[in-house]
Parts: structure tokens; C-alpha cells; sequence
């Protein structure tokens, strides 16, 4: 075994040298702490070698902390990324990062409706900055944002996108068949992929997650193994009763409908192709 974990917030309580972003209150933070060897020792055991760090919201855009875990250990982290894409210079910003193996940056909507979340000229240069540099927008939305983003994926071909946690289909209530209609019809931009990831979040909530399967095997079904990548959103998949070993478990024993090969795509091959190049 030799999996990637591509979705990881980390951080720390060292407020001097990684102070959390203006309007955050540490106190208010969902743990103390998240460091490298916390996750490593939930993956490591269950046969996760590396893992895409994804920029923890409470930093707001200063990624220092994650690219100094990316620096101390390059064959074990990637990354994913916040910029503003208010500022002007967006572009250049992607692209110092991505000198340093930033590929993915997160987008979300902020204080706008789902209806217009990704419009603008911000997102016009974060979009081809994606397409000309081969760096993946990664939106954390759920199902009423996907008409935007597809409307997106129109006007910039080219530019790779991975949605995270499919979609959120199932965080606010049961899954809906519109919810996961939505979800597959995304696949016919070629530029998209899907993260199987945050089962913690999404339907009953409740391991072993098996009322997932369905849902999975339809993404499966629309996406292709090669579009998806497994992923656990630790630390939160790793709290309560919930733990990172149920995350594995389920893809490696609760889907009989994928085969040894989609496994190894889902798993692995998809998150290595993009983030470990």
C-alpha cells in the first residue's frame, strides 16, 4: 500500500511566527493544534505516505506554515493553497506558489449567493492562471453552487478543477438525486475532477459510512477512477467517533464495485499524477 491523502489542514499554536488571519480568535479554533506528526501517525498506519495539505482557513492567505511543512518534507506533502482573488496580481501570486508545489488553490463563496459566487474579474484571472499554468481551482461548495462553476468550466476549457468533499452532496440533509445529478453532470468537462472525501460530513454521518456506496459508485460511474481522489479532511475526519482509519476502510472493503485498479487510481495514481510531479 501506498496511498495519498489529498485534503489536510495542519496548523499551530506558535501564534508569533504563524499568527491566525486578523478577525480569528484561537480560542475559537476547532483543536490547539494539527502538526505534521499528528496526521502522519492517523496515516501511516492505515498505508498513507503522503498527503496535500490544503491551507487552513484560519490563516486566511499566509500559507507559510504549510509551505514550511512542504519544505522539511517535499516527498511527503503537497499543497493546495488561498489567495485573494480580489488582488489584481492573483496571477503572480499562483504562480509563486506554484514554484514552490502549490497546484490546487481554494475557492469558496464569500458573502455572495450561490447563484454568483465564482463571477467576476477575480475569478476570470484565477481561472486562467489554471488553464495557462495547469493549476486546479478547488471549490468547496455544495450542490447550488454548481451552476456557476459550471458556467465557469464553459468559458475556460482548459482550466482543471477539483471539487471538493463530492460536492458536499448530503452535508445539509439526506442525498438528493437532483443533489447528486448536479454532482455527475460536472463530468462532462474533461478539466474536472471530484475528491471522495469528508464521509464524516456527508449523509448519516455515522461509520462505517456504507450509505455513501451509492454515491460514490454513481460519481465512479460518471467520472472514471482517473478523475477521483480519495481524500480524509483531517483532522475533522479523526474526531468524535469518527476515525481515519473508517475513512480507508471504506474505500478499501465497502465499495465491491470498484475494482483493484480503480482503487489504485482513486487512491493514489489521480492525486500523484496532479500534486506529486
Amino acid at each position: 500500500m501506498s496511498y495519498i491523502d489529498s485534503h489536510v489542514h495542519i496548523w499551530t499554536d506558535d501564534y508569533q511566527t504563524y499568527p491566525f488571519a486578523e478577525g480569528i480568535d484561537p480560542a475559537d479554533a476547532d483543536l490547539p493544534t494539527f502538526h505534521v506528526e499528528d496526521i502522519l501517525g492517523h496515516a501511516r498506519p492505515t498505508g498513507v505516505d503522503r498527503v496535500v495539505l490544503v491551507q487552513m482557513s484560519y490563516y486566511g492567505t499566509d500559507n507559510r506554515y504549510m509551505l514550511q511543512a512542504m519544505a522539511d518534507a517535499p516527498d511527503i506533502f503537497g499543497g493546495i493553497g488561498i489567495v485573494d482573488w480580489d488582488d489584481p496580481a492573483v496571477e503572480e501570486e499562483m504562480t509563486r506558489l506554484a514554484a514552490q508545489r502549490v497546484y490546487g488553490f481554494r475557492v469558496y463563496p464569500r458573502n455572495v449567493p450561490p447563484a454568483s459566487w465564482c463571477d467576476g474579474p477575480g475569478f476570470d484571472r484565477m481561472f486562467v492562471a489554471a488553464a495557462r499554468r495547469r493549476l486546479a481551482i478547488c471549490p468547496l461548495i455544495g450542490p447550488d453552487g454548481l451552476p456557476a462553476l459550471a458556467r465557469r468550466c464553459e468559458q475556460f476549457a482548459g482550466a482543471p478543477v477539483i471539487i471538493d468533499h463530492l460536492g458536499l452532496v448530503g452535508a445539509r440533509g439526506p442525498i438528493r438525486e437532483e443533489d447528486v445529478e448536479a454532482l455527475c453532470a460536472m463530468a462532462r468537462f474533461e478539466s474536472v475532477m471530484v475528491k471522495v472525501s469528508a464521509f464524516y460530513a456527508l449523509g448519516e454521518k455515522k461509520p462505517p459510512y456504507h450509505d455513501l456506496a451509492g454515491l460514490i459508485q454513481r460519481v465512479v460511474d460518471a467520472y472514471g477512477p482517473q478523475r477521483l481522489m480519495w481524500a480524509s479532511d483531517a483532522p475533522y475526519q479523526v474526531l468524535g467517533e469518527h476515525t481515519y482509519a473508517a475513512s480507508v476502510a471504506l474505500m478499501e472493503e465497502g465499495l465491491d464495485f470498484l475494482s483493484a485498479a480503480d482503487r489504485a487510481e482513486i487512491m493514489t495514481g489521480t492525486a500523484e499524477r496532479f500534486f506529486f510531479r
